[in-house]
């Protein structure tokens, strides 16, 4: 079997952000142009880039819910070897990213299937804005996540913080937090897997912290941290100034949008 690449660990977040920007810029990150893609970038670099410096110390990395592929794309050209598990096929929804690196990705309902992976596999796994989107217990998921790392191996997680700025004030004009009532739960048709409905179109649950560091205890995680993470776009010139509002929300931690946390396998 192939050796995980080494990857570079005595990097600075600071120097991971340029070194991201520059991937981007340059093409290495996905095929350019694509504003799509540009967009999810700018919105979820600094989160990646975080990310990236946690994992750092882990050269084989699985994604739990991989999706369209981007963190794991910096991730490989870190230097990571880098796997995917997604509920869709991956490399054909999104071939301009998975289709040129060498990325393994696998279709997997990440909710109740067994990873295709063998004990103490990995040195470290990340779920991003994933389980927010489960529809049953988050688990099984989790436990699959323990089974897989190496003694030591690093989890990380982040989700919506649910007491974030956003949601108090939606709350406080009369609407509600989640999706759009009539097309993404009145109207929503399911997906079945094993003969059980799953719904991961829409946001199911979102977290407070202590949630998110109950559900790493549950299941069998050490060394567990959870915070706020702040919310970061990245703009240039003038578009700067947009960001002064989401400074001012973030210099209160409880009210940022995310909660990032991790936990080690003992």
């Amino acid at each position: 079997m192939m050796q995980p690449r080494e990857p570079v660990h005595t990097i600075s977040r600071r120097e991971l952000k340029r070194r991201a920007l520059e991937l981007r810029g340059a093409g290495r990150l996905y095929k350019l142009p694509n504003p799509r893609l540009d967009n999810t970038f700018a919105g979820s670099v600094s989160r990646y880039c975080e990310i990236a410096w946690l994992l750092r110390r882990c050269p084989r990395v699985l994604d739990v819910g991989a999706g369209q592929g981007l963190m794991l794309s910096l991730l490989h050209e870190l230097g990571h070897e880098c796997h995917a598990l997604d509920i869709n096929d991956v490399t054909k929804a999104y071939p301009d990213i998975y289709g040129a690196r060498s990325i393994r990705a696998g279709v997997c309902n990440v909710e109740v299937d067994r990873f295709p992976y063998d004990d103490n596999f990995f040195d470290g796994a990340t779920c991003c804005q994933v389980l927010e989107h489960f529809t049953h217990s988050h688990l099984p998921a989790m436990r699959e996540m323990l089974r897989v790392l190496k003694p030591g191996g690093l989890v990380e997680l982040d989700v919506p913080n649910v007491a974030c700025f956003r949601n108090r004030s939606r709350l406080l004009r009369g609407k509600n937090i989640t999706w759009e009532y009539e097309t993404a739960y009145l109207r929503a048709e399911p997906i079945l897997h094993q003969g059980r409905s799953f719904f991961p179109g829409r946001h199911n649950r979102e977290f407070t912290r202590d949630e998110l560091r109950r559900l790493l205890e549950v299941a069998g995680f050490t060394d567990i941290e959870v915070s706020f993470l702040k919310s970061r776009r990245h703009r240039t010139g003038w578009e700067k100034l947009r960001s002064i509002g989401t400074a001012l929300k973030d210099s209160v931690p409880s009210l940022r949008k995310t909660l990032l946390a991790t936990g080690r396998k003992p």
